[in-house]
């Protein structure tokens, strides 16, 4: 069973950046695709981002396409969310989710578990 600590949340002006980190342990990420998620006050659960460590593919939502990169350090077992350009919408608590073995992004968003306890990311002037 792998555990998910994210962080790297904070607040932040509109157009500014953070880096999110979700760290794992109790296995390796190789094969286990890892999903950021984001929740907003009176909204559903939306999948972000994710990536797939054994061959690097990746998956964004249109709403961040462009603006958001995924990224993993399998040595640090660490996958990292940068947010560039930040909008007061992408206001939200920020999940870290593993995909069962070989699965795929975003078919398998609704499979996800193992998340962490979520950072807060606030954008506002």
């Amino acid at each position: 069973q792998v555990q998910l600590v994210e962080s790297g949340g904070g607040l932040v002006q509109p157009g500014g950046s953070l880096r999110l980190s979700c760290a794992a342990s109790g296995r390796t990420l190789d094969y286990y695709p890892i999903g950021w998620f984001r929740q907003a006050p009176g909204k559903e659960r939306e999948g972000v981002s994710c990536i797939s460590s054994s061959d690097g593919s990746t998956y964004y939502a249109d709403s961040v396409k462009g603006r958001f990169a995924i990224s993993s350090d399998n040595a640090k077992n660490t996958v990292y969310l940068q947010m560039n350009s930040l909008k007061p919408e992408d206001t939200a608590v920020y999940f870290c989710a593993a995909g069962p073995f070989r699965s795929t992004c975003p078919a398998d968003f609704g499979r996800f578990g193992s998340w962490g306890q979520g950072t807060q990311v606030t954008v506002s002037s």
